[in-house]
């Protein structure tokens, strides 16, 4: 047997840490006066930057981080919009050693302080849309850094430690950063509620940051130099990791504070996009944008759908405005999409129902990832291939998590027999492709975002009245799911529907309150466990109700 170790290992000429710092650095000497970011709102905003102007900005980042105390594994928080700084962070903050954790920016207070505290953020950078939490950070966290960033879209006064402009003006060195050591190192942390209604941290490394970027270009074959426009949130999961992958493709980076579909649409004809990722509600927006603006667009635009299948309805709307949109599916511990529905030739002959039943699968995995399957629960056996029989999806592959941050327990269940377990129930088509049927835990994804209903139901106990609860999700045209509540009251007791809906808001994320508050008995097993399966039922027909306002004693 031939000996093909000895002597042939690895040194640093021939193995170096993968990392998707490579990306920018090769754009920025490759394509310099390249376009690198876009931000322009049409009102106030109009900036253009080319990938070295970037390139340098971002060593100039990580130079005024490392000034700040900023070291190898600490960690950097940010809280902002799709605007440019976000861009640069997703480059500056690695280069600087730090791990960057991009918050929810629809969290509230109760949630961003718990992320803060159990990431041990050292910095934040924090927008001036979100200047209302910065008191409270600042007496929560006595010897957190804030900075302040902002642009002329808002208005407000400054706070903080210094502005984001004054950080990257501090720096007097392009050479001050660093590369990672090893791509097993950690790269971002982002938080997920999960399913107990407490978030948990998603770790992720340099080698899967750098796989699935390159994965994403695979799955959607996109070619250099692609106008791409930040309609999905760059918190979540790294924007899904584009920021990476448009800089390995030296693209255009459009950014775009808020959502809006006839801004929206304007931009895409304005700058030619080519490509955009999003959850149904935002492409039905744009589906519904003014038709002088819709009629403006002469291109074939590409589109990514994850959070719900597309519906008929919406992908008739889109083909007909020249819209390609794929069906993608993945997790936050999973870095994003890590499965694509990839669409047959065959497909386009068929009647625009048949193909959206088709592109409605969660389908096969990416290019790079290594595994997608369906087992039976509790085992590693798979489901029958018939389209019927659920299980639950698993995953695995280089682009899995590095784990739960402080969480050994979760990551060791997550992980079991060597798949990640996604938490959803699924089947498995004879032609191989896979589809999502239903939660196991009961997450409500509205817009894009996870909703634990367990925490919703948590918050709801708070209320005296209220002797039993359950959070299930109704269908909704705009958001895909939205919350709903059934209240059983105690003996005596009576509720208004909106001093729930008070109580609610004052603990929850706006996204996360009850859109409908019903008053009813909770069905539930001789053992007391709530039958949510009724309540799912109940909950279809929400729709096209008007809730009940108040309720009487039982």
């Amino acid at each position: 047997m031939t000996d093909f170790h000895t002597g042939l290992g690895k040194n640093a000429a021939n193995h170096q840490p993968l990392t998707p710092i490579d990306f920018i650095i090769r754009s920025a000497q490759v394509y310099p006066d390249k376009t690198a970011i876009i931000y322009d709102d049409l009102e106030h905003n109009n900036l253009t930057q080319t990938w070295q102007q970037t390139y340098t900005r971002c060593r100039q980042l990580a130079d005024g981080l490392r000034k700040l105390g900023i070291d190898k594994n600490d960690t950097v928080a940010v809280m902002l919009p799709n605007t440019p700084a976000m861009v640069e962070c997703a480059f500056g903050v690695p280069m600087s050693g730090g791990v960057l954790c991009t918050l929810n920016t629809r969290l509230d207070i109760n949630a961003l302080t718990f992320c803060l505290q159990h990431s041990e953020a050292k910095v934040l950078i924090l927008d001036s849309e979100f200047a209302e939490h910065a008191e409270i950070i600042d007496e929560t966290f006595p010897d957190l850094i804030v900075i302040h960033s902002t642009d002329k879209a808002v208005n407000v006064e400054r706070f903080g430690h210094m502005s984001y402009e004054a950080l990257i003006a501090s720096s007097d060195s392009l050479d001050n950063w660093e590369m990672p050591t090893d791509e097993w190192d950690a790269i971002a942390l982002n938080y997920t509620s999960g399913t107990t209604g407490k978030p948990k941290g998603v770790v992720y490394h340099h080698r899967g940051a750098t796989l699935n970027a390159i994965s994403n270009i695979l799955d959607w074959d996109m070619p250099k130099h692609p106008i791409y426009l930040w309609t999905l949130p760059l918190f979540h999961c790294n924007g899904w990791c584009f920021p990476w992958t448009i800089a390995e493709r030296a693209g255009v980076n459009v950014c775009l504070r808020k959502i809006d579909a006839d801004l929206i649409l304007q931009l895409i004809a304005k700058y030619q996009v080519s490509h955009y990722c999003s959850a149904p509600v935002v492409h039905n927006m744009i589906a519904g944008g003014k038709p002088e603006y819709k009629d403006a667009i002469t291109h074939t635009v590409k589109g990514w759908v994850a959070g719900a299948p597309p519906s008929e309805t919406m992908l008739a709307a889109m083909e007909a405005m020249g819209f390609h949109i794929s069906h993608v599916y993945g997790l936050t511990e999973v870095y994003g999409p890590v499965t694509v529905c990839a669409e047959q030739e065959e497909w386009n002959e068929l009647d625009v129902a048949t193909r959206a039943q088709k592109k409605s699968r969660q389908g096969m995995t990416s290019h790079l990832m290594a595994g997608f399957e369906v087992f039976k629960q509790g085992t590693t056996e798979p489901v029958a291939v018939d389209g019927e029989e659920m299980g639950e999806l698993a995953l695995r592959g280089n682009m899995v998590m590095k784990g739960y941050l402080k969480s050994r327990k979760a990551t060791e269940e997550a992980f079991a027999d060597g798949w990640f377990r996604t938490g959803d129930l699924g089947v498995k088509y004879p032609d191989g492709y896979i589809k999502i049927m239903d939660r196991l835990k009961d997450i409500i994804i509205s817009g894009g975002e996870n909703i634990s209903s367990i925490e919703v139901e948590n918050v709801l106990y708070k209320l005296p009245a209220i002797e039993s609860c359950a959070v299930v999700a109704a269908p909704h045209d705009k958001w895909g799911e939205v919350p709903v509540a059934f209240i059983e009251i105690h003996a005596g007791s009576t509720l208004q529907r909106d001093t729930v809906m008070e109580h609610c808001s004052q603990h929850l994320a706006g996204f996360k309150v009850p859109k409908y508050i019903v008053f009813a008995e909770i069905p539930k097993t001789s053992t007391g466990k709530v039958q949510k399966f009724e309540l799912r039922q109940a909950a279809k027909s929400l729709a096209h109700e008007t809730p009940k306002v108040t309720a009487s004693a039982k």
